[in-house]
């Protein structure tokens, strides 16, 4: 990557702090300067010895991620940086257009309270864009609510609270992320507060940044740890880089005291301003304890197997589940099912990637744009051979369109009736089983290997109560698909939880 295709950090600093004012808020028509946590920030990103092509800015709310935005995209377009790229493309991406309005406006505002950058760039109101004719770039605010950004040329891409994506994949992300191949050395960056999963499209940036595979991305993540008093002030000092300089102390210590006395705004907190992964809505688990039970799984032979069948509808996503107890742990292993046609299409439509899963073999294709019952009765038939399967819990809702196709594949009525246990999906059956599942996995009873499928489907499932506080999956709260959640559980319930020791002694004659 050329080193003399970007200009410094020193010049990028120098540029906001001499031309760019303070846009809104308490000190507006101030001179904008920058706090040195953003200037350690701007130092990382192009100062870059191996060059940036990627950088991840992750901190929690009011920390000014949406002006200090405004500040860089306007550095590229008239700036040191536009200097070095005339004729460029800059775009900014959010997840709706009031969210794009937003970085724009403040842009734009920076323009017309600078009488030189007033006179050098053009802003179109209506259509979000910003022009600089003397270098000939051009800025334009994209959301994802807008028509497809395929044939686009981006030198620069701001993704602004790129943490509102549920699901590791978004189509405005790709569509630029592809598009920047035809520049020598583009440059992403995204700044935004954390998603509230492992399976979101920004956590798993950001991971994969913390990792250090790449030398040409860098990341900093301010968040507060979850070993700590999450109400405490120090606390929040630590997520929170600009709580000493331009945040309302008061403001964020009055919602730090409404949630420790309101549990029910507590994960809303911790995601806003402790930048924590957390989920806003009532999840099932939390993605620390399902995460520790991700050892590798061993094998079922020999050993007693239950099992759980998510029959979904014929073209969405279908689960089995399997568990056998070996070494002092429930050993799952999952098995999923999608039509292979219309496979990609459904992967973008739940942005979620089910065509790489298939080929890393997590994922099961059936031919046609059904998931056929035949092939998964004979599916069903093969393990019966292979395991000593004792029940296997199901969802009376498709059974009986499945039961025929059994009974082809080989299975009779008696082994039907035996092995085959109806599993209600109402509070009644469900309650009881996420109350044994969530027992074993705290107790750490469980190994699921880190299988993608089941812990996307674990990630995405809330949990509904009712009076008493008996709970059940939400298919219509959950954000995505939890028929993997649904599958195990009914595994779990349909198991013995405390699998009887085997007196050895007293089998020797």
């Amino acid at each position: 990557m050329p080193k003399d295709d970007r200009a410094t950090a020193a010049d990028v600093v120098e540029f906001v702090e001499t031309c760019l004012f303070v846009p809104e808020g308490q000190h507006v028509g101030k001179p904008l300067a920058l706090q040195s946590w953003q200037k350690d920030w701007i130092r990382t990103v192009y100062d870059n010895p191996a060059g940036t092509g990627r950088a991840i800015l992750s901190t929690p709310r009011k920390n000014a991620k949406t002006a200090l935005s405004a500040a860089l995209l306007l550095a590229h377009l008239c700036g040191p940086p536009a200097r070095n790229r005339p004729n460029s493309q800059l775009f900014s991406a959010a997840q709706s257009r009031d969210q794009a309005a937003i970085i724009f406006s403040l842009a734009a505002k920076m323009v017309r309270m600078n009488r030189d950058l007033a006179q050098a760039v053009v802003v179109r109101e209506t259509a979000k864009e910003l022009l600089c004719p003397e270098l000939g770039t051009k800025y334009k605010a994209l959301s994802a609510e807008a028509s497809t950004a395929f044939g686009l040329s981006p030198a620069l891409i701001i993704f602004d609270e790129l943490g509102q994506v549920r699901g590791p994949r978004s189509s405005l992300y790709e569509a630029l992320e592809t598009a920047t191949a035809a520049q020598a050395s583009p440059l992403s960056i995204i700044i935004s507060t954390q998603a509230p999963t492992d399976a979101d499209l920004l956590s798993v940036l950001i991971d994969d940044a913390l990792a250090g595979h790449d030398p040409h991305t860098v990341v900093k993540l301010y968040s507060a740890s979850t070993d700590l008093d999450p109400f405490a002030e120090a606390t929040i000092r630590l997520a929170n880089p600009a709580f000493d300089a331009f945040m309302n102390q008061r403001e964020v210590l009055a919602m730090a005291a409404d949630a420790k006395r309101m549990p029910a705004r507590e994960a809303e907190y911790k995601n806003l301003v402790l930048n924590q992964r957390v989920e806003v809505n009532n999840p099932f688990i939390s993605h620390g304890a399902w995460n520790a039970c991700g050892t590798p799984v061993a094998p079922l032979e020999g050993t007693e197997v239950y099992g759980g069948l998510d029959l979904s509808a014929t073209m969405d996503l279908t689960a089995l589940v399997l568990i056998g107890w070996r070494n002092g742990k429930w050993h799952v292993h999952p098995t999923f099912w999608l039509p292979s046609e219309g496979l990609s299409e459904k992967a973008a439509a739940d942005h979620v990637p089910y065509d790489l899963w298939h080929s890393q073999g997590h994922l099961q294709a059936t031919p046609g744009r059904t998931v056929s019952y035949e092939y998964v009765a004979h599916h069903l038939r093969g393990l019966f051979q292979r395991y000593n399967i004792q029940k296997i819990g199901f969802d009376r809702w498709n059974m009986k369109h499945l039961r025929p196709w059994l009974l082809r594949a080989g299975f009779h009525e008696q082994m039907i009736e035996e092995h085959f246990v109806e599993f209600g999906q109402g509070m009644a059956s469900m309650s009881p089983a996420l109350r044994d599942l969530e027992q074993v996995l705290l107790e750490g009873e469980v190994a699921h290997g880190g299988h993608p499928v089941l812990s996307m489907c674990v990630a995405h499932t809330v949990i509904t109560l009712d009076d008493a506080g008996n709970r059940k999956p939400s298919k219509r709260k959950s954000t995505g698909r939890i028929d993997g959640l649904v599958a195990l559980a009914m595994a779990v319930g349909v198991a013995p939880l405390q699998v009887p020791e085997i007196d050895v002694r007293s089998m020797i004659g």
